[in-house]
């Protein structure tokens, strides 16, 4: 999470992009031969098909082409699945976008894409560092497509889970993937010290396994920091478990899933049961 007072996540653009576009690619690629049927399949998210997630990754993409947010139907707000502004945002574009065959979403989709790749690739690096909105607070243009990698990248599992077509193990680990870990990665200090409360002198260790393997360390020494190594001492706190589980965890998409403690098992189960963080 990201504020005035905090550095500015500075990101390379090329490694960002090849992320992001990797990430559309997927989606393509995964949306192509699905029928009309499979694209109204409800999703893990409350009132969103598959159709209406492709729908919201067009909607997004089309307001950062400048594009304005569709008038929405009165009583948007007043939906139980619509809890801020951006939820309703997001939920007038699904709306606006409901009619649209499967096959035509898709190539809005792949029109609205191929604009914004475009438009990325011919951005200068004075405007992709420059500091403005994202959705976890300001920050570089850079983060914030750090951000879209993440959202779109969680959303093709999303498609994934309520088609039952799980990724390969290749899949998982591409650039997509790992840049949206690296993203959850940069909010776990604000998750295990603010959310879960870990205590002063908690040296947390998240050991996530599976194609997406990575041990993610947070040392709390006043506050909670995200922190390469632990200098030579022992986590307190050790939590173990998929990585594919850990994203759908903090995006909450399923509410428990397999985990293993060591050490402080009572601040593990603290830490997990806030991981739920992303809005």
């Amino acid at each position: 999470m990201s504020s005035p007072a905090r550095p500015v996540t500075v990101l390379p653009k090329t490694e960002v992009l090849s992320g992001l576009f990797a990430s559309w690619d997927d989606i393509d690629r995964l949306m192509t031969p699905i029928s009309e049927e499979q694209w109204r399949t409800p999703s893990a998210l409350p009132g969103w098909t598959v159709h209406s997630v492709v729908a919201h990754m067009v909607g997004t993409e089309s307001m950062l082409l400048g594009k304005p947010t569709p008038d929405a139907a009165e009583g948007l707000s007043g939906q139980d699945h619509v809890r801020n502004d951006i939820g309703a945002m997001n939920e007038a574009w699904v709306q606006h976008l409901s009619g649209e065959s499967g096959a035509g979403l898709l190539q809005l989709f792949r029109t609205v894409t191929g604009k914004r790749r475009a438009a990325l690739a011919a951005m200068p690096e004075d405007e992709w560092a420059a500091v403005g909105f994202t959705p976890a607070g300001p920050d570089s243009y850079g983060r914030f497509m750090r951000i879209r990698t993440f959202d779109c990248w969680l959303h093709e599992q999303d498609i994934r889970q309520a088609l039952d077509i799980p990724a390969t193990d290749a899949e998982l680990a591409g650039p997509a993937g790992r840049l949206a870990l690296d993203e959850m990665a940069g909010s776990m200090g604000f998750v295990v010290g603010k959310l879960g409360g870990a205590p002063d002198g908690s040296r947390v260790a998240l050991e996530l396994t599976g194609p997406l393997a990575r041990t993610i360390r947070v040392a709390v020494d006043g506050k909670a920091a995200v922190v390469d190594d632990f200098e030579g001492a022992e986590p307190t706190t050790v939590i173990r478990l998929d990585a594919l589980d850990f994203a759908r965890l903090c995006g909450g998409r399923i509410p428990t899933a397999p985990v293993d403690y060591n050490g402080d098992a009572e601040v593990g189960r603290r830490i997990v049961e806030k991981f739920n963080y992303v809005i």
